[in-house]
């Protein structure tokens, strides 16, 4: 017997249908996040060392008083996080590369019904998510946060700075030169609708600025030398003119005059 809903007062009924996971979508599920912990284990293991290395080097140094071994120690607590935040990109990066954990162009995965390629975005979004809290807040809007996003996937010209730790499924980013991408910008090629997950790639030109705290959804392509104002919002797949600005939710074309027109879709 189905369970049922009821709408209203006249026992109008519903059938609910649940679909129960069989034994190869649970051993998916399993191994997925089985695998994912071995190898995140491993990328922070192995990014440890360098800075586990540079600390006993430190204890080593034998200096008058025994405050200044603390001190000294103490001092090295900086450079050792440095050093294994720097490690964990780089590591944590070549394993996505090594295990092929991407996100799909253009997928539309149910979630019910969870499938390799579902599962690949997960286990690529851990590993981001990851790096993101241990090494992000250190290395954000630097080049060597762009040397990361690059090496995990992303498609990034040269002088390319995002300052916002919320740019996510690198593989899906294709930026041109001299992009920049302000505090708190939610960038990413993916997005859940109607209990899917839907992807699809992010293109900006050529010296694109994305103000702060906007939200670029997923399959925009910006032209080049297009300015989008602080806590603008620019739909799904939008096509955005080259030589605007534009602002807004949604966005649309700034005019002089403060005269606004909305953006082709």
């Amino acid at each position: 017997m189905h369970p049922t809903a009821e709408y209203g007062t006249k026992g109008i009924t519903e059938p609910k249908i649940y679909k129960r996971w069989t034994l190869k979508v649970w051993f998916r599920i399993i191994w997925a996040l089985f695998s994912v912990f071995i190898v995140e284990s491993l990328v922070f293991g192995l990014a440890v060392l360098p800075a586990t290395w540079l600390w006993d080097w430190h204890t080593q140094w034998k200096l008058p008083k025994p405050w200044m071994d603390t001190l000294l120690l103490s001092m090295a607590f900086i450079p050792a996080y440095l050093l294994f935040s720097f490690t964990l990109m780089v590591l944590s990066a070549l394993s996505t590369r090594l295990t092929g954990w991407r996100a799909h162009p253009h997928g539309k995965m149910k979630l019910s019904e969870p499938d390799w390629p579902l599962l690949d975005w997960v286990r690529y979004s851990i590993s981001i998510h990851l790096v993101r809290i241990f090494a992000g807040l250190v290395f954000r809007a630097t080049p060597l946060w762009t040397f990361y996003m690059r090496l995990n996937g992303a498609k990034l010209g040269r002088r390319v700075f995002i300052n916002s730790l919320w740019v996510t499924d690198h593989n899906l980013l294709e930026f041109g030169d001299d992009v920049v991408i302000g505090s708190e910008v939610h960038l990413s090629g993916h997005t859940v609708e109607g209990g899917y997950l839907k992807t699809a790639p992010v293109r900006l030109g050529d010296r694109v600025t994305v103000g702060v705290s906007s939200i670029v959804s997923i399959g925009v392509e910006v032209g080049s030398d297009c300015q989008i104002g602080a806590l603008s919002f620019v739909p799904k797949f939008s096509r955005l003119e080259a030589n605007k600005s534009y602002a807004g939710i949604p966005v649309r074309i700034l005019e002089k005059g403060n005269r606004r027109e909305s953006f082709p879709g």
